[in-house]
């Protein structure tokens, strides 16, 4: 499997239920067009003096999608760079409430 990890915070004035609706239906039309294979719980950073080390980022938010293999992963990349409807109304109502974004990507071993 590969997997994308999104950490973010949200912006001023966007609900965690918000945020989380609209992931919701982005999550469902990707796994209908067999372009994910899941969407995980969003996670809110919980700062540990042990367990959480990274200094360098202080983002509030983590959802990891799944993807089958890297293939499955770089075809929804292309559809989401491409702007086809109805998937850039959708992608665009999921980021348009982040802000600070950053994406780390692996594969298990």
């Amino acid at each position: 499997m590969f997997h994308m990890l999104s950490c973010f915070n949200l912006k001023p004035g966007v609900t965690i239920e918000s945020f989380s609706r609209s992931l919701v239906q982005l999550d469902d039309y990707l796994r209908k067009i067999d372009l994910v294979e899941s969407t995980g719980r969003i996670g809110r950073r919980q700062h540990h003096p042990v367990m959480d080390t990274d200094s360098e980022r202080d983002h509030q938010y983590f959802v990891i999608m799944t993807f089958r293999d890297r293939d499955q992963c770089d075809r929804s990349v292309g559809r989401v760079k491409a702007g086809d409807e109805p998937l850039n109304s959708i992608h665009h109502a999921v980021w348009h409430q982040v802000e600070d974004p950053v994406f780390i990507c692996w594969e298990d071993a």
